[in-house]
């Protein structure tokens, strides 16, 4: 991973053993705002004060996702994070899901060439 750019409000922080890269950014506010159902960031602010095991997975997932970090690393980290599953349930979920992908993306190409079989 490179440095963060600090320029941009960038931090890499730890996670679960894996440097992620994490930004507040517009996008990030306005996830945050409407995750806890606040109006402005001042009140964001208020609310942030006092976070359940939850709230701090939506708060890290919306600055990873403004880091840029992958939304399936994102899903896999909020479970894990949230106590939903265990490591090993992760690794084989994402594989399950990539299997799964390849297969429909297959499917999916014989419609778009026409040549799918009814």
């Amino acid at each position: 991973m490179t440095a963060a750019n600090g320029a941009r409000g960038e931090v890499v922080a730890t996670l679960g053993g894996r440097p992620r890269r994490l930004c507040l950014t517009l996008g990030a506010l306005a996830e945050l705002e409407t995750a806890f159902g606040v109006e402005d960031w001042r009140t964001l602010g208020e609310r942030l004060g006092a976070l359940s095991a939850r709230d701090l997975a939506v708060v890290l997932a919306a600055l990873m996702r403004g880091g840029g970090e992958d939304a399936a690393d994102l899903a896999g980290i909020s479970r894990l994070f949230g106590g939903i599953h265990v490591r090993a349930d992760d690794l084989a979920g994402r594989i399950l899901g990539s299997q799964c992908g390849k297969i429909a993306w297959q499917l999916a190409e014989t419609y778009f060439s026409g040549s799918a079989r009814a």
